[in-house]
């Protein structure tokens, strides 16, 4: 006869994973509550009654939509550049040996180290050295820099993965260099890049301390919402949060499904 301890101790793990999926859920599932409340004053943080007005008129609130469309335009450039450098320097950290490879390996890895608001100054005090305006070139460079470290551990962790002797073997059939990376290596490093790439999105649109450094006049869509909380919290702001979590939600999950079909049709 099972009692209840010794059920509990056969399904602790599941247990805790689900009590830390809900703890890591539970800020998302708010936010899409109050997404469709319709507070009577400024503060949307007490339930009033359901309503559908945000939803109709997301940019109801003024310069929302135009700071979201500026966080979205700087992480998608900084998503492609830190892509394709962290790319390249993953391989070329894990095909080849040179001098001053240790030291280059620390440095890149460094500003996943160093807390943002010791690096959101520095580069703050390195654009007005040089003169620089601050403003949306300014930030695009600094999310190019941080999401650089990301992108190099996940590609490289998957390069570090890869059996040499698959390229060898497309060498053996005479495809040349450029045939055997586009047809052998590219996509055995795709679920790394794709990893970095994503992360870099996430971290770029995401960031604040380091924007707000680093911005001048340009206000980006976490800036705003960290503006507007100081006035009042539109119930657009949850309705655009609400959107993005879903969105990444499909993303995930069509990922998932592409990779189980590949699974199934691999012959066994």
């Amino acid at each position: 006869m099972r009692t209840p301890i010794t059920w509990l101790r056969r399904n602790l793990v599941v247990i805790a994973g689900l009590a830390t999926l809900a703890y890591m859920i539970l800020p998302n599932v708010v936010v899409t509550v109050f997404s469709f409340n319709n507070p009577t004053g400024r503060f949307n943080y007490a339930w009033q009654e359901f309503s559908l007005d945000a939803w109709k008129d997301p940019c109801g609130v003024a310069d929302l939509c135009g700071s979201l469309s500026l966080s979205l335009q700087i992480a998608l450039w900084a998503t492609l550049a830190a892509t394709a450098l962290g790319t390249a320097i993953a391989f070329a950290m894990v095909r080849y040996r040179f001098r001053g490879r240790g030291a280059v390996n620390s440095l890149i890895f460094l500003p996943m180290a160093m807390p943002e608001i010791v690096m959101a100054a520095s580069l703050l005090a390195l654009f007005l050295n040089m003169g620089i305006q601050l403003g949306f070139w300014t930030i695009l460079i600094a999310h190019i820099m941080f999401c650089l470290s990301f992108v190099v551990a996940a590609v490289k962790a998957r390069v570090l993965s890869m059996d040499p002797r698959l390229e060898e073997a497309a060498r053996d059939l005479y495809a040349g260099p450029v045939q055997t990376f586009v047809r052998v290596t590219l996509p055995i490093a795709a679920p790394g890049i794709a990893a970095g790439a994503l992360l870099s999105f996430a971290l770029s649109f995401d960031d604040f301390i380091i924007t707000n450094f680093n911005s001048g006049n340009t206000v980006t869509f976490p800036m705003f919402v960290w503006g507007s909380a100081q006035r009042g919290t539109p119930v657009q702001i949850n309705v655009i949060g609400t959107a993005m979590f879903v969105i990444a939600v499909l993303v995930v999950l069509a990922g998932q499904m592409v990779g189980n079909r590949r699974k199934k049709a691999q012959p066994k």
